[in-house]
């Protein structure tokens, strides 16, 4: 085992977990971790200055951290490895606060290479998050991880539309030999504004000698001219984070104009619907018997339940190749041809125009079209009894 766990090097999803080390929870849940603070995302909305808007863009982007990284292992001791979500898996959900409604949309939308696409709406303002990902390990001391992707929030303004393009971190997963595992994140991220305007992120941690767990350093500056710096941020993002106006300096901080109590601000709670009421290939319903036996500690009964679903998949799968046809994806469409917003803003973020494609099954963004369509479907017992059979091996 740990000799091939030495040479490893893909993607998260094809290496097996033993049941005993499973999370009831499958990686399509974790596009919620964008929006557990609805009023924090939909701020820049009411602010006119774009300077200002892109700070505070900065500011909810480092508020995610906490939950997207740090949640699993506060909550439970350490991280588990996370269910693979099955091709054409859904999470959906609405967020409900002062923001008003904000709704969230995930699906699995590439299985080889595995791939997750989701879009957060805020109703109230039309802000919105699009994006997708996918994660490559590499297996040494530690737990290497690269995340491929990127995401885009909309944010409408004066009847016009302002794009920030966000990059993903780099992350490793630290205290595997103490058997706590934990995530540390690490590299730059930036976000890119069509305003013109750039936030630049550093993530670092505790070294041997110096250093603190979960440290970060931003600072944003107009497109192209790095060195000058309108807003620094500095702290821990699983703690305090503060906002200055202009550059860091050595001996002296500059005015404070924000600040970020990544531990004292409630988050909003994500609503579901009842399990009865969900799609069938919605995650909590689709899973429900392997995580039924992953909290009962029944080990067998996962291995089964799971290998159900996954013998399934394998099948449809096989049955849609001898057919020459293709899975169809419920709320996303690949884009053929050049994306605006990649042409646009890809360069300043460092993201290839097609988006690294070949690496996420396809440069994915939300399709309104599909969306509606889906919303005014309604399944028979019939339909709903067929799906579970076909894909889920019930």
């Amino acid at each position: 085992m740990r000799q091939s766990i030495a040479s490893f090097n893909g993607d998260l999803s094809s290496l097996t977990a033993p049941p005993f080390i499973l999370s009831s929870q499958s990686l399509t849940e974790f596009s919620s971790y964008w929006a557990t603070h609805p009023t924090v995302l939909t701020a820049p909305a009411a602010e006119p200055d774009p300077a200002k808007r892109a700070m505070l863009v900065l500011k909810w982007f480092l508020s995610t951290l906490k939950h997207q990284y740090a949640s699993r292992s506060e909550q439970y001791g350490n991280e588990k490895k996370p269910l693979n979500p099955f091709l054409g898996e859904l999470f959906l959900g609405t967020w409900t606060d002062e923001a008003g409604d904000t709704t969230l949309i995930s699906e699995q939308v590439s299985h080889h290479p595995p791939a997750t696409a989701y879009c957060v709406r805020n109703n109230k303002t039309g802000v919105q998050l699009e994006g997708y990902n996918a994660q490559k390990a590499t297996f040494k001391s530690t737990i290497i991880v690269k995340q491929i992707g990127h995401a885009v929030l909309t944010i409408p303004v004066g009847g016009e539309t302002e794009k920030y393009l966000i990059t993903l971190p780099g992350l490793h997963i630290e205290g595997l030999i103490f058997g706590a595992p934990f995530v540390e994140l690490d590299g730059s991220t930036q976000i890119v504004s069509s305003s013109g305007y750039t936030a630049k992120i550093d993530y670092s941690g505790k070294g041997w000698l110096s250093g603190k767990k979960n440290t970060i350093v931003a600072s944003i500056h107009p497109t192209g001219k790095e060195k000058e710096v309108l807003y620094n941020v500095t702290g821990q993002w699983t703690k305090d984070l503060e906002v200055y106006e202009g550059p860091a300096k050595k001996n002296s901080k500059s005015t404070l104009v924000s600040t970020y109590d990544a531990v004292g601000t409630p988050q909003t709670e994500l609503k579901l619907a009842p399990i009865e009421k969900q799609h069938p290939l919605e995650s909590r319903r689709a899973w429900s018997r392997v995580a039924d036996a992953i909290s009962k500690g029944d080990m067998d009964t996962t291995g089964v339940e799971k290998g159900k679903i996954e013998q399934a998949q394998r099948d449809q799968r096989t049955k849609e190749k001898s057919e020459g046809r293709s899975w169809e994806r419920r709320f996303f469409t690949a884009v053929e041809g050049t994306d605006a917003i990649l042409q646009e803003l890809g360069k300043a973020a460092g993201v290839p125009v097609d988006g690294e494609a070949e690496k996420t099954g396809g440069l994915w963004r939300f399709d309104p079209v599909k969306a509606e369509k889906v919303s005014a479907q309604n399944l028979s017992d019939e339909e709903v009894e067929k799906i579970e059979k076909e894909l889920l091996g019930r």
